[in-house]
């Protein structure tokens, strides 16, 4: 009976009033009722969590939920990227010259997705990778390096789904939707964290204001599932994973390796 309507409602698009509507359950009181729900139909481990499922008062609380201490091991290796989520790692691929890179069968340009080309130059010939969390997944963001915060900024006004079909059949969601963007320069280059939202205007929070950063360290949250892009600066990766793709991924887990300073 609730899966249906749970799948409707967070995978709704983004129309304005269905939108509305669903951002006002979410952080209605009344919502926490659905909480043990929600949790069931997307096999949430409970266990990892800070506190408990009675202790929400909303079901958007439960979607910002924090993780005890020691739940996500960070690798420490110096040359490591960890993950910045929970999530499917769907693409990893080249930039090309065009500035573009190809996720799903779809091109998308990352001129239009940064919106700053004083700081795209350095980024062809890089490497990007896609990262999709749904909404059974932790969504808090943490910073896959350890570095200085060069630069950040938002851009887009409305969001649509960032699942599989949203890449697919979306039109430039990549590019276009409401997005965040973090850069950090690490002791090989830089890497630009693309946090995309979905469903909600400004449904990304970023929670880190400091200069330095350190690898998973928290940046910022999602409200809802969304989408984390990397892109990562020419010739500052020796490796990414060699698996095949698309597979899960947590929280600072390794993904690719930086050279060797």
């Amino acid at each position: 009976m609730f899966q249906p309507i749970y799948r409707f409602m967070i995978e709704l698009t983004n129309g304005k009033w269905s939108s509305l509507l669903l951002k006002r359950f979410a952080t209605s009181n009344i919502s926490r009722y659905v909480v043990p729900h929600f949790s069931r139909i997307y096999r949430i481990n409970t266990e990892e969590m800070e506190g408990d499922l009675k202790g929400f008062s909303t079901l958007h609380e439960f979607f910002i939920r924090k993780l005890r201490k020691g739940s996500r091991p960070i690798d420490q290796d110096v040359q490591a990227v960890s993950s910045p989520v929970d999530a499917v790692l769907e693409e990893v691929g080249p930039i090309s010259e065009q500035k573009l890179i190809e996720v799903k069968g779809k091109t998308y340009s990352i001129s239009e997705m940064l919106g700053n080309d004083a700081l795209l130059q350095k980024y062809i010939h890089g490497t990007f990778m896609v990262l999709y969390l749904s909404p059974s997944h932790y969504h808090r963001i943490h910073s896959p390096v350890a570095g200085r915060i060069t630069a950040s900024w938002t851009l887009g006004k409305k969001s649509y789904p960032v699942n599989s079909l949203g890449l697919k059949y979306g039109k430039s969601t990549l590019s276009k939707n409401y997005r965040t963007v973090t850069e950090i320069q690490h002791h090989t280059g830089h890497i630009a964290v693309v946090k995309v939202g979905a469903m909600f205007v400004n449904s990304i929070e970023v929670t880190h204001k400091n200069e330095q950063v350190e690898k998973g360290q928290e940046l910022a949250y999602f409200t809802f599932g969304s989408t984390v892009v990397l892109l990562f600066e020419k010739d500052s990766l020796q490796s990414t994973l060699e698996k095949s793709l698309p597979f899960p991924i947590k929280v600072g887990e390794r993904i690719a390796l930086l050279k060797e300073t």
